[in-house]
């Protein structure tokens, strides 16, 4: 597959959105006049915002979502993926699901203190924690703030298990604390590996690892003992759905064990980002990339319905099934799955009465 010229504009922005859509809980917002210059958008430097939250641990009842608690140590991700599900979720805070939502970050500074009294609290019933379940765990500022290695050394301490999902390398700096975690049947990483196309991945991806140091870091991780998984999401119908078969057999040489898939969700103002991508970077596949995901969507470009939100429905979200299904097999991919467990819990010191 080969991308359009626009690609060395690619390389030299890399953003994933051009610009700042309407926010649909705010009445202004910011109108561009014929002088503005659509580059000053994407020029823009990142911004790292300090988050008050007062807690750490967030719950959800979702049927669809194979987790109920979870840790975010970041609002907003400078990956710049413009598919990103979790782009609207930046409009709660006053901003863009555009470039805000790639260059305003909020960053919970006290996270691995809050999730220490968390867990230290009686009312904490010992469940596995997911990381990512929103944006990812391992952004680029990770490597400076180690937010996310603070709550992966209070998680080791008390031995609650966590699965992370990440498509950043960086997840390998922790394999010390992930091997303890491991040895507690209380850790479990999934790499999100959605193209081996490098020129896709840039433009698609802006600031994530490589696919090569993607599966790097499986194999490192798999070699330290660690449960590996891979997740191809989302499929894109028309653009990285006849990856499939690559992407699995790729994973399972690097040391995955698991594997899992999500279709393209576009929430929101998420579609029109989505179709201004294409326009600027595959506007010869268009419309097929969009007629596909309305096939997978019962005619709309989006379906909350929880009964096939992941996985869209009809001929085309079958033939995906049975792919993945059949590469999975051939792969040995799922044939065991991992197990964590709560029953090496033990709780920290956090209030007088452990004391007594």
């Amino acid at each position: 597959m080969s991308v359009p010229s626009q690609l060395d504009s690619a390389k030299r922005l890399a953003r994933g959105a051009s610009g700042n859509p309407t926010n649909r809980f705010e009445q202004i917002h910011l109108e561009r006049d014929e002088e503005w210059n659509p580059e000053d958008d994407q020029l823009l430097r990142t911004q790292f915002l300090v988050d008050h939250s007062a807690t750490i641990i967030a719950y959800n009842d979702s049927p669809d979502i194979g987790f109920r608690a979870s840790i975010n140590p970041y609002r907003g991700c400078e990956h710049g993926c413009i598919y990103c599900y979790a782009r609207p979720t930046h409009e709660y805070l006053g901003f863009s699901s555009g470039l805000d939502f790639e260059s305003k970050i909020m960053v919970k500074t006290k996270a691995p203190e809050l999730l220490r009294a968390e867990l230290a609290a009686r009312k904490w019933k010992p469940q596995s924690l997911a990381m990512s379940g929103v944006t990812d765990c391992y952004q680029p500022v990770e490597r400076k703030l180690k937010i996310t290695r603070g709550c992966l050394e209070v998680l080791a301490e008390c031995r609650n298990p966590v699965g992370i999902v990440t498509k950043n390398a960086l997840v390998a700096r922790d394999i010390d604390v992930l091997q303890e975690l491991a040895k507690h049947r209380c850790a479990a990483v999934f790499i999100s590996l959605t193209t081996l196309d490098t020129d896709l991945r840039r433009v698609m991806e802006p600031r994530t690892a490589s696919p090569r140091d993607r599966l790097d870091t499986m194999q490192k991780l798999a070699s330290a003992g660690i449960p590996v998984g891979v997740m191809t999401a989302p499929i894109i119908p028309g653009l990285n759905d006849y990856e499939i078969p690559q992407l699995l057999k790729a994973a399972a040489e690097a040391g995955a064990r698991t594997a899992g898939y999500v279709v393209l969700r576009l929430p929101y103002q998420q579609k029109d980002l989505f179709d201004d991508w294409l326009t600027r970077h595959f506007p010869d596949r268009k419309e097929k990339v969009l007629n596909r995901i309305r096939a997978l969507r019962g005619g709309k470009l989006y379906d909350a319905d929880f009964k096939n939100r992941m996985s869209g429905e009809g001929i085309f979200a079958e033939q995906i099934g049975q792919m993945f299904k059949v590469a999975c097999h051939k792969h040995g991919l799922n044939r065991e799955h991992v197990h964590l467990t709560t029953k090496h819990f033990r709780r920290p010191p956090g209030n007088q009465l452990d004391l007594f």
